[in-house]
Formats: C-alpha cells, sequence, structure tokens
C-alpha cells in the first residue's frame, strides 16, 4: 500500500532522515519507535505531505505522493492525527466530524453523507452523535477520540497516528490501543503508529521499524526488534524486560484458544 524509497529530509546541512526505505502491506499496523530526535515525526511530516522530500519517493498505491499539498494526500486516502489535538473549539464534537468528512472527501460529499461518515466514526470511536455535544466537555482521552474521529471522517485507508497515548491513563491507553485495532479489523485501515509507551504499542503492533539518527537501524517482528542489541543499547534500555514481558503476554494470549 505504501512504498518509502531513499527517502532523505534535509533542513539546511542538518539531514533529519537519511535514505529511509519501507513498505507497509494493506492492513498491517507498522510501529514507528526511536528516542528522541530519531526521525519519526520529519518522516511522518514528509509522508503527509506537511515538508516535501529532499530526494527519494513516497508513493501511496503506486502513486507517487511526495511533495503533494497535505489536503491533495488526504484526499487520495491519507489521513493523520496529531499529538496535540487542535480541535475547532467553538464547533460542537459532531461538527468537527462533519467538517473533516466534507475536507477529506477526494468527490463533492453533500451534507447528508457527510453527516453520515460523521456518525459512523464517532460511533467506532465512542463518543457522543448529539449535535449539542462540546468539545469543551472533552478531557485528555475525549480529544485523542475526536482526533481519531475526524480522520476517520475522511474515508482513509491508511492511517497515520502519531503519539496517540499522550496524557492517558494506563486504562485509557489499553481502551486506545484497542481503538486502533478496531479501525483496521472494522475498516480495513492501514496503520503506521508512532508511539513512546512501547509496553502499549507492542500488544498492536504486526511489525515495527526503528530509527536512530535518521536512519533505519532494526526493521522486523517485536518480539526480534525488541532483542536486538542495538536497539537496546541506542532506544529500550533499561525498559527492555518489561517490553518482553508484555510481548510474552501477547504470545501466550494469542495461543490460547478462543
Amino acid at each position: 500500500m505504501l512504498s518509502v524509497n531513499g527517502l532523505t529530509k534535509r533542513f539546511g546541512g542538518f539531514t533529519a532522515v537519511n535514505a529511509l526505505s519501507f513498505e507497509l502491506e494493506k492492513g498491517e499496523i507498522l510501529g514507528l519507535i526511536g528516542p528522541n530526535g530519531s526521525g519519526k515525526s520529519t518522516t511522518f511530516n514528509v509522508i503527509a505531505g506537511l515538508y516535501a522530500p529532499s530526494e527519494g519517493s513516497v508513493r501511496l498505491d503506486g502513486r507517487e505522493i511526495g511533495g503533494l499539498a497535505p489536503y491533495r494526500i488526504c484526499q487520495m486516502g491519507l489521513a493523520r492525527t496529531f499529538q496535540i489535538p487542535r480541535p475547532f473549539r467553538k464547533l460542537s464534537i459532531l461538527e468537527n466530524t462533519v467538517l473533516a468528512a466534507h475536507y477529506g472527501a477526494g468527490e463533492h460529499v453533500g451534507h447528508a453523507e457527510a453527516l453520515k461518515r460523521a456518525h459512523d466514526a464517532l460511533e467506532l470511536i465512542g463518543l457522543p452523535r448529539d449535535p449539542d455535544a462540546r468539545v469543551d466537555g472533552l478531557g485528555a482521552a475525549g480529544l485523542k477520540k475526536l482526533e481519531m474521529a475526524r480522520a476517520l471522517a475522511t474515508q482513509p485507508k491508511l492511517l497515520l497516528a502519531d503519539e496517540s497515548l499522550g496524557g492517558l491513563d494506563e486504562a485509557e491507553m489499553d481502551q486506545a490501543a484497542e481503538m486502533l485495532k478496531r479501525i483496521r479489523d472494522e475498516r480495513g485501515v492501514s496503520i503506521i503508529w508512532v508511539e513512546h509507551i512501547m509496553g502499549v504499542l507492542m500488544k498492536v503492533i504486526d511489525r515495527c521499524l526503528v530509527l536512530d539518527h535518521g536512519e533505519l537501524i532494526a526493521e522486523g517482528a517485536p518480539a526480534d526488534v525488541t532483542r536486538d542489541p542495538k536497539v537496546i543499547e541506542v532506544y529500550l534500555g533499561s525498559d527492555a524486560e518489561a517490553v518482553h514481558r508484555q510481548l510474552d503476554a501477547r504470545e501466550r494470549s494469542e495461543a490460547e484458544p478462543h
């Protein structure tokens, strides 16, 4: 679905991402991890159109999107969330989501269809569809959910989820992770997820990439990548054992008959 080849992004003499290549399969949840300053956010921003690549190619379903405006990329089926939600505070929850449904469509969408798409997104995410429900009544978890609902209302086939767990408590983090799985399973949306909270991330992703100083240092199944000595050295450190326990618990759960 997504093919990134030789992606490089420079800011003056600083190279934030250097010759990054990877592919995302349809229906996959891919984790993008690494220490602060490793190039994760820059990679997202280039894929989503905020920055044009300095070199390299980004293809969505075989079509080059590198350098296109963000609204055009959104209309082609790629949506993203942001680490810090910034909804329209004067609009209701429903109005925020309806607006996204209009904006993201690659074709004219009437109000009735936009309203339906907004209702569907809010129902999946678990937010009220009452026209009078206000954004100001949402806490940190609710604002993260609204960010996700707005992205889903654009009808994406690929979702870039940026730090979806920040500011949430343990129960809310587990709910957010399950929500991403439902989005993939029920909507068929492929996902790339940038996240620092490794224990929760590893419960969900199928595969992960690890960046360090803008370069890919590891790629593969979570169980393999998190045991890579270089990944432990530059990123996981003392958290490695806790992450391995989470992965072992996931493997046991998946092996149990349902």
